[in-house]
């Protein structure tokens, strides 16, 4: 009986599933179904799966799984889980995994971007040039908002200490010079902190020591609105906010506001807790926040790596194996 996997992604010229399942990893017996799950077809589709590959913008809950009853295992492609239910899957048998490492270096890089963009000015910069305000050679001295600040030998402070956030925090070290502290709920002993040059500090702590803070947190129940207009109070009026982890972690509201006036100079967002951002959102018409579409880990490399990844947990579950980046 021929099995399906539903991919619910095209991964273009990227990876065949098809192919990478029957050919590469010699799992006969598969199909692959390599689109959106449409209104028309959804419920046909999910009652026949016996695994998918998912991402963010798919949620599996309870309400998914009740309509699939052959459903043995979910693939995350991303590192990020929390639009799966994963005690929900558990209940029901169905192993879940994700693409952790192999997105470490793109998405601490797009924070770097973020970061750099913020307090050198890029997206203001960009605008005056494309609006045609540019009109002398010194246009730093037309508007003083051109002014930035150099990140050398300023304290950038993590929120979240994983994978993304240390190979950020070594990118900062060796380019800029950077102090690091972070803040986390794991832990970290002194010799692991004294390895990775970086101080552990409680929360508030780190957040008023900071120029640059980037967070890197899972999003789970309890860092859901971690930071928030109080956590903004204690930043420097001259520290910028990046966020590349998931925006419900971060009160965009109290964000929006501090921006506004100027309780903090800059941001720089990949994410954000509604996307795609509303057009509505007062975020756009701000001139210190530097905005992009969830780009995080969006190279070419990284997302082959990604795909593939994602379909060597399938071939592992094809093959009765437990899948090698298993949630549970």
């Amino acid at each position: 009986m021929t099995k399906i996997v539903e991919v619910c992604r095209d991964f273009g010229d990227l990876l065949n599933p098809s192919e990478f399942l029957s050919t590469e990893r010699k799992s006969s017996g598969w199909k692959c179904h390599t689109k959106l799950f449409g209104a028309a077809d959804e419920a046909e589709r999910l009652r026949t799966a016996t695994a998918i590959v998912t991402q963010a913008h798919y949620e599996i809950n309870d309400a998914v799984l009740d309509k699939a009853p052959n459903l043995k295992m979910v693939a995350n492609y991303g590192v990020g889980y929390d639009h799966i239910d994963v005690p929900a899957c558990t209940r029901r048998g169905v192993w879940v995994s994700n693409t952790p490492d192999v997105l470490t270096e793109s998405t601490a890089d797009t924070a770097l971007l973020l970061l750099l963009a913020s307090c050198r000015k890029l997206a203001y910069g960009h605008k005056y040039v494309a609006t045609g305000q540019w009109r002398s050679i010194g246009a730093s001295d037309e508007d003083k908002q051109l002014l930035g600040n150099s990140p050398e030998g300023k304290t950038l402070c993590l929120i979240g200490f994983g994978r993304i956030g240390q190979a950020l925090a070594r990118k900062c070290q060796g380019a800029f010079g950077m102090r690091v502290v972070f803040y986390d709920t794991f832990a970290f002993s002194a010799a692991q902190c004294k390895a990775l040059r970086a101080e552990q500090l409680p929360l508030d702590e780190a957040l008023r020591q900071a120029d640059f803070v980037s967070v890197h947190a899972n999003l789970t129940p309890q860092t859901t609105g971690l930071i928030g207009a109080r956590e903004f109070a204690l930043l420097k009026p001259t520290a910028y906010f990046v966020n590349a982890a998931r925006g419900p972690i971060v009160d965009e509201g109290a964000l929006t506001a501090a921006l506004r006036q100027r309780r903090i100079a800059g941001a720089g967002l990949d994410v954000f807790e509604v996307e795609p951002l509303p057009l509505t959102s007062e975020l756009l018409a701000l001139p210190n926040v530097t905005l992009l579409p969830h780009l995080g880990s969006a190279t070419v490399e990284t997302r082959r790596a990604m795909a593939v990844l994602a379909m060597e947990n399938v071939a592992d579950f094809a093959q009765g194996r437990v899948p090698r980046t298993v949630v549970i």
